[in-house]
């Protein structure tokens, strides 16, 4: 038997015995499924719905109304040299760090497939565009989980530094500056408002949902890993291994979940106050790989494109490790301190009570004004060169 058959054969022979483990855990606990598939659906409802769709019609207009085009020439003297990519690729950079993941990465794919970079450009951007938003580091992850603040503004100054030293290091990849790759199509020509509008409207609405499906399926993935004992035997087995450097099992759950899914990976986290500079470093890796849930959401827009996700996998560990090891080596400056758990307890409770209407209301507001400033910034940048 050739080798390639009878690799082929040992996957799928793995994919069989994984699916029908899959379909075994529902029905053994089906209740619990539906529950957690229940939590899926309210997080989507309450976060992911509110604070992705407006940053994916603001990334759809961006692209589609040509205000890329707009900002490549005032951006040029940055990104070029920096990252080696044109200027108009500093929509997909900014909306990167202030929509949270996917939405950097969108930007990307529509920028690649309306022909306003190359295929080399967007493998690079790929590498460090697709971010964490500042709410998420700042309310669920230093407020939420670390009560601090200071953790908070830590973790999120940790992870921007990390995706700008991730995009340096690809700023050569694929070649010398990647200006001769060919491009997709030619740049699309600049819409009227409203017809760009309504595709944006359209386009984001179903990329919101496709995302949904991912966040529900993960959701139910993590609750059963728990329940059928998979997760803590694996994390177990991993505690005893590297015993020795220090991480047991319980970090070694808490890493585990974190690489699944990234909310579940640093809400194992809270409270662990004990070995803090260590749980603070395994949520900047966390930040920084954002979760094997958000690269289906990624792949999933990469799939189509004809673009390579060897760059974006490989760029968000560097992201991750990067991050980690810049929280060690601050921690050994500043202390990281937590306040008392009734500050905790107090901030919790604000988050949780958040509305799906204030959400939303915040998510547009935030939208809207970062591209009123973003227009402004590139006018001012054009007038002054």
């Amino acid at each position: 038997m050739a080798p390639a058959s009878r690799r082929k054969k040992i996957t799928d022979a793995l994919i069989t015995a994984a699916l029908a483990a899959a379909a075994g855990a529902l029905c053994a606990y089906p209740a619990e499924s539906v529950d957690a598939a229940r939590g899926g659906l309210a997080l989507c409802a309450n976060v992911i719905v509110p604070s992705l769709f407006p940053f994916f019609v603001l990334s759809s207009l961006v692209v589609e109304t040509g205000v890329t085009r707009f900002l490549s020439r005032a951006a040029e003297r940055v990104m070029r040299p920096l990252f080696g990519v044109g200027g108009g690729c500093a929509a997909a950079f900014a909306l990167g760090f202030v929509g949270g993941y996917p939405v950097g990465a969108k930007t990307v794919i529509s920028l690649y497939e309306g022909g306003e970079c190359t295929k080399t450009e967007a493998e690079r951007l790929l590498s460090f565009c697709s971010n964490s938003g500042p709410a998420f580091i700042f309310g669920v992850v230093g407020a939420g989980v670390f009560a601090s603040g200071r953790i908070g503004l830590l973790l999120y100054l940790a992870h921007t530094a990390a995706s700008v030293l991730v995009g340096i290091i690809f700023r050569g990849w694929g070649g010398k500056s990647g200006l001769g790759a060919a491009r997709p199509a030619p740049p699309r020509k600049k819409k009227t408002f409203s017809a760009a509008f309504a595709e944006a409207v359209r386009s984001s609405f179903l990329s919101t949902l496709n995302i949904c499906g991912f966040v529900i399926f993960f959701t139910v993935f993590i609750r059963l890993l728990f329940l059928s004992g998979a997760l803590p035997a694996i994390s177990g087995l991993i505690g005893r291994l590297f015993a020795p450097l220090g991480l047991g099992a319980g970090p070694a759950e808490s890493l585990l979940t974190g690489v699944i899914e990234i909310s579940s990976g640093v809400w194992t986290l809270k409270g662990a106050a004990g070995h803090l500079t260590g749980s603070v470093a395994m949520a900047a890796f966390m930040l920084g790989w954002a979760g094997l849930s958000v690269h289906s959401q990624v792949l999933s827009f990469i799939g189509e494109s004809g673009l390579s996700a060897g760059t974006y996998i490989l760029g968000k560990l560097l992201q991750g490790v990067i991050s980690a090891a810049l929280i060690f080596v601050t921690a050994r400056f500043i202390n990281l301190s937590v306040p008392a758990a009734v500050v905790l307890a107090g901030q919790v409770d604000v988050y949780s009570g958040i509305t799906f209407g204030r959400a939303l209301a915040a998510s547009s507001i935030g939208a809207a004004v970062t591209l009123g400033l973003f227009a402004l910034l590139a006018w001012w940048v054009d007038r002054r060169w």
